[in-house]
């Protein structure tokens, strides 16, 4: 250990971006529940190289002690880091450590294009617009206090749900921030927690729910609700259970009272 130059990373400012990952040389940083992280003290050179990639402010250098920096463990880690994709993919039920400093989580807001008719855009040839406005969708990456989620129309999407419905971007995309997942294959309990991070930071105006017809894809609306009855009754919630031929069944959910 010695007294030397090593960045710091404000949390509270930090909106998970990914900018300072793919700025830092030796892979010191990487994105962890969505926030960005010191992965190793040794991997850090402290010359601060991602201070001005980041849009927040949320890094500095401060002097303190710590672990020397090692650039051999840094030239290992770097080629673990090429190699990666070869190791053991994570458990069905996911990881909240799993996101790494992968690039393609780094948050960006897109402009949405005027949508058209997708019957017509497929009749003539032409190509229907993507109503997407933000990046990434996955539940487990988006983190709780992200700009487009704000007072937004959320839309909490089982993953199958696209592929049974045709119009799905002019029908339920447009207009709206989307969440991701598969209630069968992830942590249910932590969807519901990170609900109730994201409903209570957020605010959002309302919430549509889309499971498919399958029972086991009915643990998404279930956490989707209990999130909403303990943190914001007030915001209006439908669960849309479409069939694996598209038919839609819609319910508007009431928040439970308190006796």
């Amino acid at each position: 250990m010695a007294i030397r130059k090593i960045i710091r990373i404000d949390e509270e400012k930090c909106d998970g971006c990914g900018e300072c990952v793919t700025a830092c040389a030796e892979g010191a940083i990487a994105l962890i529940d969505g926030k960005a992280k010191l992965v190793s003290e040794t991997y850090c050179d402290g010359l601060g190289a991602c201070l001005g990639d980041c849009p927040q402010g949320a890094i500095s250098i401060e002097e303190r002690e710590a672990a020397e920096f090692d650039e051999t463990a840094v030239a290992e880690h770097l080629t673990g880091m090429k190699t990666e994709p070869a190791s053991p993919l994570p458990s069905a039920h996911g990881s909240r450590h799993a996101h790494g400093g992968c690039p393609g989580a780094a948050l960006q807001t897109l402009q949405r294009r005027p949508a058209q008719n997708s019957s017509m855009a497929w009749n003539t040839g032409t190509s229907a617009q993507s109503q997407l406005g933000q990046w990434p969708v996955q539940l487990m990456l988006v983190p709780p206090h992200v700009p487009f989620l704000k007072g937004a129309d959320i839309l909490i999407c089982a993953d199958c749900v696209p592929f049974a419905v045709p119009d799905f971007h002019q029908r339920y995309l447009a207009g709206r921030a989307v969440l991701v997942g598969c209630p069968k294959l992830d942590d249910l309990q932590h969807y519901y927690e990170k609900l109730q991070e994201i409903f209570a930071t957020a605010k959002p105006r309302r919430i549509t729910v889309l499971r498919m017809e399958v029972p086991c894809c009915g643990g998404i609306g279930q956490a989707a609700v209990q999130a909403r009855n303990l943190t914001m009754r007030n915001i209006p919630l439908e669960i849309h259970t479409i069939g694996i031929r598209g038919e839609v069944q819609i319910e508007t959910v009431e928040a439970e009272h308190a006796a």
